[in-house]
């Protein structure tokens, strides 16, 4: 029985994302779970990028961001639903930061959604398959 349940989206893709979400929620209301939704924003500080972006240009991404992801939210599972949400977002890489929220939340299971894989996910390894080999947690796998 899972007391938290943590659901990985991209904001950039909400139609596609929409499914992984109904799922978390489904799974949260089986199980009358916790149910926390995060997004996570590239960190520009981290590549040849970062060196034209200041660190107050970060904070407006990151409220953009919530706001996209709680409209999407919202949307997907209705306003009573949605006000019970925990909604996160992480500026950083996608694995890293669902695996690091994963662990400080003490999550019992990570929900996450996955394109059909080709060559260069087998070569390179895609985000849902670096969060299901590093998770300390159970990882249901969305496929689009």
């Amino acid at each position: 029985m899972s007391k938290t349940i943590l659901c990985a989206v991209d904001i950039n893709r909400p139609e596609e994302e929409r499914e992984v979400l109904t799922v978390a929620a489904k799974l949260a209301r089986i199980d009358g779970a916790q149910l926390d939704v995060i997004t996570v924003v590239p960190d520009f500080g981290m590549s040849v990028v970062g060196a034209y972006f200041q660190d107050h240009q970060v904070e407006p991404v990151k409220e953009r961001a919530k706001t996209l992801l709680k409209e999407m939210t919202k949307a997907t599972l209705g306003a009573e639903q949605d006000a019970k949400v925990r909604h996160i977002v992480a500026v950083g890489t996608v694995y890293e930061e669902v695996l690091r929220i994963s662990k400080l939340d003490k999550t019992d299971l990570i929900v996450i959604g996955a394109h059909r894989p080709d060559l260069k996910d087998y070569l390179l390894g895609p985000n849902a398959a670096r969060v299901v080999r590093h998770s300390d947690c159970s990882v249901y796998v969305v496929r689009h």
